[in-house]
């Protein structure tokens, strides 16, 4: 396994590393590990396949028809 050691790290920094670790129950250095893990994990998903997602469950009666060619409008809430 690597090390690294991280210098000059703010005091509130730690301070705040180690509420978080208490909160999970776990040691200050294994949460600095989950944190950096999650930091560089790959997406699960990406970004069209999350909105995708997110409007699965929507229905509708008629399909959505194109703008191909057809100016932007603002859109009014009136």
């Amino acid at each position: 396994m690597a090390q690294i050691l991280v210098r000059n790290l703010d005091e509130h920094v730690k301070a705040g590393l180690a509420r978080r670790a208490a909160r999970h129950g776990r040691s200050l250095e294994a949460e600095a590990r989950a944190i950096l893990a999650e930091a560089v994990a790959p997406p699960e998903q990406g970004l069209g396949s999350y909105m995708q997602s997110l409007f699965a469950d929507c229905s509708l009666d008629e399909p959505i028809a194109e703008l191909k060619g057809q100016a932007a409008r603002p859109v009014s809430f009136d």
